[in-house]
């Protein structure tokens, strides 16, 4: 059974829901991140949340994936310290989402760059990681739902099957 997106119903039961990861170096309340279970959760759209990277492996881990948004600047583990800061943990969970069969289209929200040449090289890493579309750091709640939009259209034609939609 397929269902489209513009037709959604908010009882959809959760087995049957799009699962949306959300990762997030930051979850201030007005955050772009912030506001999309609230946005996307009448559609049909359950967003799982992680704050690191541990967060995230877990997700991955206990549930289906169909459509990723990974904070490439989002700690390895919920400790606070230099070591951690230091080694972010988004490129982690690009890696083991590009492992999972089917991928899931991911989104990646990157830091600013502080050179041109880093920046086409932080691309080029998330784009040979999977991803569908890399947004620059701050992003704006419209360029997400636009890129969410696209994701949807081209991949799951505007639709997402409720039942069986890995077979």
């Amino acid at each position: 059974m397929v269902v489209p997106f513009s037709n959604s119903i908010p009882n959809v039961p959760t087995h049957e829901r799009l699962n949306l990861l959300l990762t997030c170096s930051s979850w201030r309340d007005n955050s772009p991140i912030q506001q999309l279970p609230a946005l996307l959760g009448p559609f049909g759209i359950r967003s799982l949340t992680a704050k690191n990277g541990e967060e995230a492996v877990h997700m991955i881990e206990n549930s289906d994936i169909h459509i990723a948004i990974v904070d490439l600047a989002i700690p390895l583990s919920g400790e606070s310290s230099t070591a951690n800061t230091a080694r972010p943990g988004g490129e982690r969970v690009l890696q083991l989402l590009r492992r999972l069969q089917p991928q899931p289209p991911t989104i990646v929200i990157r830091p600013r760059q502080a050179s041109v040449r880093e920046n086409a090289r932080s691309l080029a890493r998330s784009l040979q990681e999977g991803a569908f579309t890399v947004v620059d750091r701050p992003a704006l709640i419209e360029t997400l739902l636009d890129a969410l939009q696209r994701v949807l259209k081209r991949h799951y034609s505007d639709r997402w099957p409720l039942q069986g939609w890995n077979t």
